[in-house]
């Protein structure tokens, strides 16, 4: 109809432009039933031309390369309408024109899913596009999941025809042991794939289910079950979280799904013998308590001569299969023999918890073997391990042998490691409990600085000498320090370099927030105690010209520095010795390690790291925070509100006031004698606001 409507619209048009009159509709319909040739402009009909349609106009888009056409049979040509000027529609279509075919999905058609998984790959689809938020609620998860599923045409990952594959097994293996990894299996659930019998839905569900699981399990390994920042301000690592499309084409496509989802846990050694230990503690029991009955002593005595089997009969008790069981034993469970392999185990676990390691099951190894305190143990253990998490992956610099500086606060010891191994180690002063707690970061030192000055912070300005020179006008004198007030009203004071500067001889730098660092101290009877949280947040180092010389050899190997070298240069002028490659510095909270020897090693909590930690990971997942213990990030900038009343800055002199004595003194550098007053030096060339 369409093409018989542009017909005559054009054929009155020419009829027109050649100046003949108007012709009538009559003569149109004569016209109309005459066969003439098709014009050049107009396509052939299709089968859509034949739907009733009021439009006369072909669109550009319809428009073709013009054909050769054939006569139109006038016994077939529709009769024309005179009153609408328009063509009948005919009664049937054309017998050359076919009937459009219906649409087909496109999904389905490109679809190569197996027969047995289609239904539940459809219902997979539908689940993800209505219900993803409800599993996935983290963005980047929920898109890596609905990219790779729809790669796969919304196949389920975890079952072929209704049955397990080898990953889903290797997967789940891993989730129902994660308590092995120092996480928690309950945060992991998995779901029943046996209930879920052959239904789609359900096997759709499930397995949606396993691929959440599995996600919040490689999460978790890899970056915590809490961010550092829940724990404490003054805490600093760099980020690492997973890439959810890698850890889906990781875990699925490897030969072994348990191993590739347990390698989001950390590599570090000293993880993975925490994780032994933690294995060991628990004696391979998730379960209730193994308690040990008392009774007579348990001796191993080798069975030798006529005497055998009397002394085989003195072996035997009904307590040893849980003793075995116990001290994580995985041979022989049910036999009651106190053997040589049990007695081995006793002096070990004797060894472990300080007991001398004699193999005798006694009363006070029974009372330790069921006491609460291992259970204390074992929290402390799977903290560390959480701490562990947050640690960059790499800790060292590959162009200097993957070298790094760690210092564990609790253990006030700093080690300098390459190639895995340690090189060098010290004894450390770190901050006290509280407001100046040594922050725990991971950062860069970028060079060291021999004879530094020290500026004074703002913070112990305000908080330590301004109510000290309430007191002693001469304290800044007698420590040969220097007051200089800025046109603003502020106030800056500074110790030139020299052997009574509070940061000694030499400054170890490795930028940070916390404007926080190593250095030397004149006050060296401190490192004679075993606990040694004394400053205000920086690491003081017993033998930092040895440290040094060994920062150096490791960056500048053919510079050849050695401790003599190092103290030639010590003077009254500030000399900076940069490194040509930075040296990663981690500073950590190990409560918690093994030894070289394989003992367990714990330290005191001194700033209740541990306490916070294992709040959070009691209640509710880490969601209820009303329990953590935060220790105020460090204030290195000036209190706000005046300054104190008593004290007024008026050409470098304090107002007069008693003497405070050498507690001053204490309170500064935390302990120690008062050092002896250096004769007055000149004003440092430079100046570096450092802490």
């Amino acid at each position: 109809m369409a093409v018989a409507a542009a017909f005559l619209a054009m054929s009155s048009t020419a009829a027109l432009a050649q100046g003949d009159t108007p012709r009538s509709a009559a003569d149109l319909a004569i016209d109309a039933a005459v066969p003439i040739p098709e014009p050049a402009n107009v396509p052939p009909p299709t089968a859509s031309d034949f739907k009733p349609d009021t439009t006369a106009t072909v669109s550009p888009s319809q428009a073709k390369a013009p054909e050769p056409t054939k006569p139109i049979d006038s016994a077939a040509a529709p009769a024309a309408d005179p009153a609408k000027n328009v063509a009948n529609p005919p009664a049937a279509a054309p017998a050359t024109a076919t009937a459009p075919e219906p649409a087909k999905d496109p999904v389905k058609a490109a679809s190569n899913v197996p027969a047995a998984d289609q239904p539940v790959a459809d219902r997979l689809r539908d689940l993800i596009a209505t219900k993803g938020q409800r599993y996935f609620d983290r963005k980047a998860e929920r898109a890596a999941v609905e990219k790779f599923y729809t790669g796969r045409d919304y196949a389920p990952i975890w079952t072929q025809a209704g049955t397990l594959t080898p990953a889903a097994k290797g997967v789940i293996a891993r989730l129902k042991d994660a308590a092995a990894d120092g996480l928690n299996p309950a945060d992991y659930p998995v779901p029943d794939f046996a209930a879920a019998g052959s239904a789609p839905d359900a096997l759709a569900e499930a397995d949606l289910k396993l691929t959440e699981s599995m996600m919040d399990y490689a999460r978790q390994a890899q970056s915590g079950r809490m961010h550092w920042s829940q724990v404490s301000a003054d805490i600093q690592y760099p980020e690492h979280p997973i890439d959810p499309n890698e850890v889906l084409a990781n875990v699925t496509g490897a030969k072994n799904a348990s191993a590739a989802l347990e390698g989001y846990n950390p590599p570090h050694k000293l993880y993975k013998l925490l994780r032994a230990k933690l294995a060991e503690l628990r004696g391979g029991q998730d379960g209730p308590p193994i308690i040990i009955d008392e009774g007579e002593p348990l001796k191993y005595t080798p069975a030798r001569g006529k005497n055998a089997p009397e002394a085989e009969a003195q072996m035997s008790d009904p307590r040893v299969p849980k003793l075995r069981a116990k001290l994580g034993m995985t041979e022989n469970l049910d036999d009651i023999r106190y053997d040589a392999k049990v007695a081995a185990a006793v002096r070990k676990f004797q060894d472990s918890v300080d007991l001398k390691p004699t193999g005798v099951l006694d009363d006070r190894t029974v009372k330790a073997l069921n006491t609460p305190k291992r259970d204390k143990q074992i929290d402390t253990i799977v903290v560390n391990m959480e701490r562990w998490r947050w640690l960059p992956r790499d800790l060292g610099a590959p162009a200097i042998g993957d070298a790094y500086v760690i210092l564990n606060v609790p253990d006030y010891t700093l080690k300098v490691m390459q190639h895995g191994a340690q090189v060098w180690t010290t004894r450390v002063v770190t901050g006290k409990p509280g407001q100046h707690a040594t922050p725990l970061l991971s950062e860069t030192m970028k060079f060291i600085t021999v004879n530094p000055t020290w500026n004074v912070p703002p913070s112990i300005i305000y908080n330590e000498y301004l109510p000290a020179l309430q007191q002693d006008p001469t304290v800044l004198d007698r420590m040969g320090l220097r007051l200089e007030r800025a046109r603003d009203g502020s106030i800056h004071i500074s110790q030139p370099p020299g052997e009574a500067n509070a940061l000694g001889r030499i400054r170890f730098n490795f930028p940070n927030k916390f404007l926080v660092y190593q250095h030397d101290t004149p006050d060296k009877n401190l490192f004679a105690r075993d606990e040694r949280a004394f400053s205000h947040g920086c690491m003081r180092v017993q033998y930092p010209d040895q440290y040094a010389s060994v920062l150096l050899n490791l960056t500048m190997p053919g510079e050849r520095y050695t401790p003599e070298r190092i103290r030639s240069m010590y003077g009254s002028s500030e000399i900076d010795l940069k490194f040509p490659t930075p040296i990663p510095v981690n500073i950590t909270y190990q409560t918690a390690f093994v030894d070289d020897a394989g003992k367990l090693q714990l330290r005191k909590d001194v700033y209740g790291r541990d306490a916070a930690m294992i709040s959070i990971l009691k209640n509710s997942r880490g969601k209820d925070l009303e329990n953590v213990v935060a220790h105020a990030q460090p204030n290195y900038s000036r209190p706000k509100g005046p300054l104190p009343n008593a004290v007024n800055v008026s050409d470098n002199s304090f107002s007069s006031g008693p003497s405070p004595g050498p507690n001053f003194f204490e309170r500064l550098f935390g302990g120690g004698g008062q050092p002896t007053p250096p004769a007055p030096v000149g004003r440092p060339a430079r100046r570096v606001f450092t802490r």
